[in-house]
C-alpha cells in the first residue's frame, strides 16, 4: 500500500492553521523542525495542562486529502494545513491503519502511527458545523474520528509535496487506532 504527500505545513506559533511549506524537516524523536508541537514531551496546550511530562505521541499530524472532498460535499471548504496538520496525504486509508504502522515518506523519513487525532471545538471556530463532519457516530453508536492520525518520528528527513508514502504494517494482531 502506498500514497503521496500532497502538502506539508508547519507553524512556529500556536495557531489552529499551519501555512503550507515547500518542505519540512522531520527530526527523529521530536517532530517537525520549527513546529510549535515538536518535542519529546507533549506540546498541545490541553495535554500540557494535564501533565507536561507525558511523552509526545502527537509529533506529526497527518490528514488524508480525501477528507476535504468529503466535507466539501457538505458545503465546507478546507485546504491543506487549515486543520493544523503537518502532512496532507492522498491514496492511503490513514484512519484504517493499525497502531505501530510505519509510514516511509520520501527518501529518508519514517513516522510511526500512534493514534487518532481527537478533534476539538476549535474546528467549529474555524468553520461553524465542521466538527460534526469530522466526529460522529457509526451505526453501533461508537465515536468515529476522521480528523487524521498522529505519529512520532522514527527516522528524520526532508518531506516534500509529491513524495511517495509507503505503508509498512506491524506484526499481527493489529491494534485499531484510538485517540491520543
Amino acid at each position: 500500500m502506498s500514497g503521496t504527500v500532497t502538502a506539508v505545513s508547519s507553524n512556529s506559533e500556536y495557531s489552529f492553521t499551519k501555512p503550507n511549506r515547500a518542505s519540512i524537516m522531520l527530526l527523529a524523536g521530536l517532530g517537525v523542525e520549527g513546529d510549535v508541537h515538536a518535542g519529546v514531551t507533549v506540546k498541545h496546550r490541553s495535554r500540557v495542562a494535564q501533565d507536561a511530562t507525558q511523552p509526545n505521541l502527537r509529533q506529526v499530524h497527518l490528514i488524508h486529502e480525501e477528507l476535504f472532498t468529503e466535507v466539501g460535499e457538505e458545503g465546507f471548504k478546507v485546504a491543506p494545513g487549515e486543520l493544523g496538520e503537518n502532512i496532507t496525504t492522498s491514496g492511503i486509508d490513514l484512519l484504517g491503519l493499525p497502531v505501530g504502522t510505519l509510514l516511509r515518506i520520501g527518501d529518508e523519513a519514517i513516522v510511526e502511527v500512534t493514534g487518532l487525532r481527537n478533534p476539538c471545538l476549535q474546528i467549529d471556530t474555524f468553520q461553524d458545523g465542521l466538527l460534526k463532519q469530522v466526529v460522529g457516530r457509526d451505526e453501533a453508536g461508537n465515536i468515529v474520528r476522521k480528523a487524521g492520525i498522529m505519529s512520532v518520528v522514527r527516522a528524520g528527513g526532508v518531506v516534500r509535496p509529491g513524495d511517495t508514502i509507503t505503508v509498512e504494517l506491524p506484526d499481527e494482531p493489529h491494534q485499531p487506532l484510538d485517540r491520543v
